[in-house]
């Protein structure tokens, strides 16, 4: 089978990207296969070519709405019909339908919550899955001990349909991480395929600053092009955006909104109708925009995996882009509020399971996730204990991210060895301990600067090429 002509057939591409045709070989030899690609190399091209070269249906497990919104979006205007989100916005009526004609699918996103649903899993078994796709796989490490149980059920999901041909995508993976993956989703050790996280084109600063929004308002005149300020809740995104709506071109984006709202913003920012686009990271996760040029952390990342992830939606076009953390001291302690919370439910939990009459209705959402694991495997103190330990790891990669805040080294190079890669190849454009200052454009905002030009050390030389610019307006 010719794949490059399979690719511009369905795709337009006359070209693989590197460890996209490795994929696709893999799991049309039934391979099944667990892959590590940088964000915006076109992970989900690799399980769509794939599902349009095989028979039977796809299944692909998502972790947010918008990013099966999202995929299912980009599928129908490439002209895919027989696609669908599985979620939540469905309404029970629709979901029996979906069900009942599930043979007229190729593509089917579900959430993991979806596929813990027994109906769902029979009528999947029912007409039988090809291929078995984790998109954003990093979360069944991340997410399924404190946050997302139901994550670390997709193995025996997989059982229960036969153990289709499995394909486990993300952009960020430790060894750890990927150990964690291929214990829960596979069966026999699957194929790998691992290509460095390191993005050339982006390069990274931190601004240690006593006063953030002071610091932001200073940098964003100077930003070139359309860009994503992430903070760690939704009540920041909000009172940023009322600080900084009157200045730019700005919209907010979080999972409170309503779909139909969160639809709207994301098509405004797809559009350039908005410049900046303040939002958690429940935003960014698939997002087909290749020219946004700067991604602001305004809030601490709480790990360097998130924070990879975050920084790549910046450079799709692969043209030169930046990635800047803001961090004031004390950042960290919202980080250890949200481990003192999972503390706090973990020991409720505990003293639930240690009096028999006290009655479930008391305990939260997550309590109760934890209480079916515990009831599920019938072993508390495993259950336990692995959420105690995962929150060490949270601890242990805050620390990481910290570390990264502080070193006096090459921060490329730091993020490198974290995922146990080294630097051997840096870029002119590397990081602030490297010399690199931030990108530069016309008084407009919209051009964008050739790579050879992103550095500019002296001030002398940022002025005398303001006053040529101007001069020649």
């Amino acid at each position: 089978m010719n794949l490059e002509k399979a690719l511009f057939q369905h795709f337009g591409y006359s070209s693989f990207r590197f460890g996209q045709k490795e994929i696709v070989t893999n799991l049309l030899t039934k391979q099944s296969t667990m892959a590590v690609l940088p964000t915006g190399t076109g992970k989900s091209l690799c399980y769509q070519l794939t599902g349009y070269l095989m028979e039977g249906l796809v299944v692909v497990v998502c972790p947010l709405i918008s990013l099966m919104e999202d995929q299912v979006t980009q599928l129908q205007r490439k002209g895919e019909k027989r696609v669908i989100a599985f979620n939540s916005l469905l309404s029970r009526e629709e979901k029996e339908l979906v069900l009942s004609n599930i043979s007229n699918y190729k593509f089917m996103y579900f959430s993991p919550e979806m596929l813990s649903q027994k109906e769902v899993v029979r009528a999947l078994a029912h007409v039988g899955v090809s291929l078995f796709v984790i998109d954003e796989a990093h979360c069944v490490s991340q997410w399924g001990v404190d946050f997302r149980p139901e994550y670390r059920q997709l193995g025996e999901v997989i059982q229960q349909l036969d153990q289709p041909i499995t394909l486990a995508l993300t952009a960020t993976a430790t060894a750890q991480v990927r150990e964690d993956i291929q214990t829960v989703l596979f069966k026999d050790e699957p194929k790998q395929v691992i290509e460095s996280v390191n993005r050339k084109n982006i390069s990274l600063f931190v601004e240690q600053t006593e006063d953030k929004l002071a610091s932001l308002r200073v940098l964003l005149p100077q930003m070139v092009g359309s860009g994503l300020i992430y903070c760690a809740t939704r009540k920041q995104v909000e009172q940023l955006y009322q600080e900084l709506k009157g200045e730019c071109s700005v919209g907010f984006y979080h999972g409170g909104l309503e779909p139909s709202q969160r639809k709207q913003l994301q098509q405004q920012f797809l559009e350039n109708q908005l410049t900046i686009l303040i939002a958690t990271n429940a935003f960014g996760m698939g997002i087909d925009k290749s020219d946004i040029r700067f991604v602001i952390h305004y809030d601490l990342p709480d790990s360097m995996e998130n924070y990879v992830q975050e920084i790549g939606r910046a450079g799709r076009d692969q043209k030169a882009s930046q990635a800047i953390l803001l961090y004031q001291a004390g950042d960290e302690r919202i980080h250890h509020f949200f481990n003192q919370v999972t503390t706090e439910e973990r020991q409720g939990l505990e003293i639930h399971l240690m009096n028999e009459e006290f009655s479930d209705e008391y305990l939260s959402e997550i309590q109760l996730k934890w209480l079916a694991e515990i009831r599920q495997e019938n072993n508390k103190e495993q259950v336990l204990a692995r959420i105690k330990n995962r929150q060490a790891q949270r601890m242990e990669q805050l620390q990481k991210m910290l570390g990264y805040i502080q070193t006096s080294n090459c921060r490329r190079d730091y993020l490198l060895s974290y995922f146990d890669e080294t630097l051997t190849d840096k870029p002119e454009t590397c990081c602030d301990r490297d010399g690199a200052c931030y990108l530069m454009g016309d008084d407009v905002g919209n051009s964008v600067i050739e790579q050879e030009d992103f550095r500019v050390r002296d001030w002398k030389v940022i002025l005398l090429r303001l006053f040529k610019e101007k001069k020649t307006d």
